[in-house]
């Protein structure tokens, strides 16, 4: 692997260039190239690293170096790798930009986080300018092909995260600063390191079983978006480590999804779980496994369609579980056989993870339901995971009680040692005085038939102080026969009070650019729709049933 020895993602990189220097490291498919304006095909280790290189020495003939901070809304172009490799080579970071945020988000994060510099595409320039003016922020605004000018403010906002206040270097050097989506408040500043990057490549290489990688030319496909982990640091990292090429989408298109695929030549792909669902939804094919993939890689596949995708298409799906917080340091994986296809089953921890499953009243449970708590084995049982949440120690403090990171996440664990998600611990809807995980009662709408999406929140009761409350995106007739036929199928699958006990029918659910319910906007709309005519009060259909 190119990861021995090295201190730094550039390192890393360097170190393939050297060993497979004309390699294909990025690919542009023509739908990509169209959408963006940028050129086609592919660039090798040899040409990336000349570019990087051209890159970091104009950056530090300017000033910039250790300490600052570059802000990035390139959205999912190849340019965004060059800087991110020419800012890891001089000791600077990378701030990611989702560039679905608009003027109130963008001066929150230029005022948090403080950059020397700010590169975006040419659209969002103005867009970015007026939110690091209102933040106080006097960061140039450039687009990635222009001359780079001296930083702003301060310039180097010292990046220093040891106890001591030292600049900290090699692999505990800040590498990104990387935005949690906020779906519940504003977003979390994760300060990611190199040893963040370096362990999510040595992971990924190493795994096996069906997610194992190969050091032959392994080419990977990934709709996901650069701003996220995922893509930044598992997708690229895991190239990197392998010599292997990535093809990143500009987004998933659902029509056209297969023929990239095969364009690319992709032996692996990364997915989230509204992909397979719309994927299944189009009428089989004579060449539905006329591709070169070995396995999908991700999280969230609907359970219902689970096994028929992988019999249709022709390779396994592998769920997974990780943070932006957790990094590589903790990752549950169901990539070993023999599998749990169907069940919403994470894996099993790793033999380098110690985990605990903490009930709602701080005690160990040995099979939960209990709050995820994790560790790396060993005497650094933070390796791999974030340094700390930006200008919040109290916050990582808390993340860190008593030396466990606590995920937020409700799992529970048999007897064999699979895990299985819950829900998120905010979500946790309090009826009568039972919890019922919003998510479970998701997942198991998602599984009727006339199903679509499903949003599940709860909502005030004058008795019992929550009910559930579904939001459903659904095929048929929206009304009340529907609603309660949804409602009558959950009774016979759910213990009765986690049924829904309103239902509205709605054109689509709130969610993240990464495809992720937002909760607080869910939670908004549920509430704005209790007393909404269309709405079916189902509460009457939920009773105990006789012993």
């Amino acid at each position: 692997m190119s990861l021995a020895g090295a201190q730094s993602i550039w390192d890393a990189f360097a170190a393939t260039a050297r060993r497979f220097p004309d390699r294909p490291l990025f690919n542009v498919l023509e739908e990509t190239a169209r959408i963006y304006g940028i050129a086609p095909g592919e660039l090798s280790y040899r040409e990336v690293h000349g570019l990087a290189t051209e890159l970091a020495a104009a950056l530090q003939q300017r000033g910039y170096g250790p300490g600052c901070r570059v802000m990035l809304l390139v959205e999912n172009r190849p340019v965004f790798f060059t800087w991110l490799l020419a800012l890891n080579r001089i000791g600077a970071s990378v701030v990611p930009v989702n560039p679905d945020l608009r003027h109130a988000e963008l001066t929150y994060m230029a005022g948090h986080s403080e950059p020397s510099l700010i590169v975006s595409v040419a659209a969002r320039c103005v867009d970015l300018e007026a939110a690091a003016r209102e933040a106080g922020i006097d960061a140039p605004v450039i687009k990635p092909e222009d001359d780079i000018p001296a930083p702003g403010g301060a310039g180097a906002v010292a990046l220093r995260h040891s106890a001591e206040g030292d600049l900290l270097a090699g692999e505990e050097m800040e590498a990104a600063l990387l935005y949690t989506s906020g779906t519940t408040g504003n977003p979390k500043g994760c300060v990611l390191t190199n040893t963040y990057f370096l362990e999510a490549g040595r992971w990924y290489a190493t795994a096996g079983g069906l997610c194992a990688l190969n050091e032959d030319g392994e080419r990977m496909i990934t709709p996901l978006p650069i701003f996220h982990m995922n893509a930044m640091a598992y997708s690229f990292m895991a190239m990197v480590t392998v010599g292997g090429c990535l093809t990143a989408l500009d987004r998933f298109h659902p029509s056209s999804w297969w023929s990239s695929v095969r364009a690319s030549r992709a032996t692996c792909l990364h997915y989230l779980g509204v992909m397979p669902s719309m994927l299944m939804g189009a009428d089989p094919r004579p060449d539905d496994r006329d591709h070169t993939v070995r396995f999908g890689f991700g999280a969230g596949v609907d359970p219902k369609l689970h096994a028929h995708f992988e019999t249709r298409f022709g390779f396994p799906l592998v769920e997974a579980w990780a943070m932006t917080e957790t990094g590589a340091g903790a990752v549950i994986c169901a990539n070993d056989t023999p599998r749990r296809v169907g069940e919403s089953c994470l894996g099993k921890p790793g033999p380098e993870l110690e985990v605990r499953l903490v009930d709602g009243n701080g005690n160990d449970s040995e099979t939960g339901p209990g709050e995820l708590l994790v560790r790396r084995k060993g005497t650094e049982p933070r390796r791999g995971f974030f340094a700390s949440y930006f200008k919040n120690q109290e916050a990582t403090a808390e993340a860190w009680s008593e030396g466990w990171f606590h995920t937020g996440d409700i799992v529970r664990r048999e007897a064999d040692g699979s895990m299985f998600f819950v829900d998120r611990k905010k979500n946790v809807i309090r009826r009568s005085g039972e919890n019922i995980a919003a998510v479970e009662v998701e997942s198991t709408l998602m599984r009727h038939p006339a199903v679509n999406a499903a949003g599940v929140a709860a909502v005030a009761d004058p008795v019992r102080g929550d009910e559930v409350f579904a939001c459903l995106k659904v095929d048929g007739t929206p009304g009340d026969e529907l609603a309660r036929e949804i409602v009558g199928w959950c009774l016979t699958q759910l213990a009765y009070y986690k049924a829904p006990g309103y239902i509205a029918f709605v054109e689509g659910l709130p969610l993240t650019s990464t495809q992720k319910i937002q909760r607080r906007e869910l939670k908004a709309l549920a509430h704005s729709l209790v007393d909404d005519g269309a709405t079916v009060d189902t509460r009457s259909m939920k009773k105990r049933a006789a012993a």
